[in-house]
């Protein structure tokens, strides 16, 4: 069964890369990595 979806809102995608960009703000690409590489080892 399909799901209505309201004409204005995003992908979920779209959505999801806004909130990485507002919560990446400005770090600087070296500091980035070290967070990124920890959620990998994370999971």
């Amino acid at each position: 069964m399909a799901k209505n979806k309201p004409e204005n809102q995003e992908p979920l995608e779209k959505q999801l890369w806004k909130a990485a960009c507002k919560l990446r703000k400005n770090i600087d690409t070296a500091e980035y990595k070290n967070i990124v590489q920890g959620l990998i080892f994370l999971k």
